[in-house]
């Protein structure tokens, strides 16, 4: 199988500073624009499916996808953003430095939890679930659409890549046999030594 594994392009909350998150946000004229461009970029990879995060960021990215290729869209529940800012989702991260200064500094390690948040072995149970379902299909070639979280998440401990830089609308192209996976191309991504 040939994975197509993507992030959403640029949003409103991206341009505004904001803790992004498990929350809503649309894409900017900047994100419309780079998902044309993905989308232009896959015409002729033969997706039979993109499986989409419920957000709208994402669903939006996707839309370019379908109507570029004809591909069928599916919305899966647990390949969304993690809750990771709990009380800051969607504030200004200069707001919330002044308001919750303790929780912004929590954050410098990802595999801690903000109140109200997901905690990361709840967030990566969900995520490897999700993978390992989709990945279990019988489809050549499905397309992922997701969020920066779940793709770190797939490259630190599905891919054992550990950390990356990722872009909007970038993609990673992922083979597997069902046993082994190897990453056939990157395009926006960035694996960090």
């Amino acid at each position: 199988m040939r994975i197509y594994l993507i992030r959403h392009g640029q949003t409103t909350g991206d341009i505004e500073d904001r803790y992004g998150g498990d929350y809503e946000d649309h894409l900017t004229e900047e994100g419309k624009e780079q998902g044309k461009n993905l989308a232009n970029k896959l015409v002729d990879k033969n997706i039979e499916v993109v499986f989409c995060s419920p957000r709208i960021r994402a669903q939006e990215t996707a839309e370019f996808i379908k109507r570029k290729t004809g591909v069928l869209v599916e919305v899966v529940e647990d390949i969304r953003e993690r809750n990771h800012y709990g009380v800051m989702t969607g504030m200004v991260k200069a707001e919330a430095k002044l308001k919750y200064p303790i929780l912004v500094e929590l954050l410098k390690d990802t595999k801690k939890t903000v109140d109200g948040g997901e905690d990361y072995e709840t967030f990566k149970s969900r995520v490897v679930g999700a993978w390992n379902n989709l990945t279990s299909s019988d489809h050549k070639t499905i397309a992922i659409l997701s969020h920066g979280g779940p793709i770190r998440l797939i490259f630190r401990e599905i891919l054992n890549k550990g950390e990356i830089k990722i872009g909007d609308c970038a993609y990673a192209v992922i083979d597997t046999d069902g046993e082994v996976l190897s990453i056939a191309e990157t395009d926006g991504i960035e694996v960090q030594e």
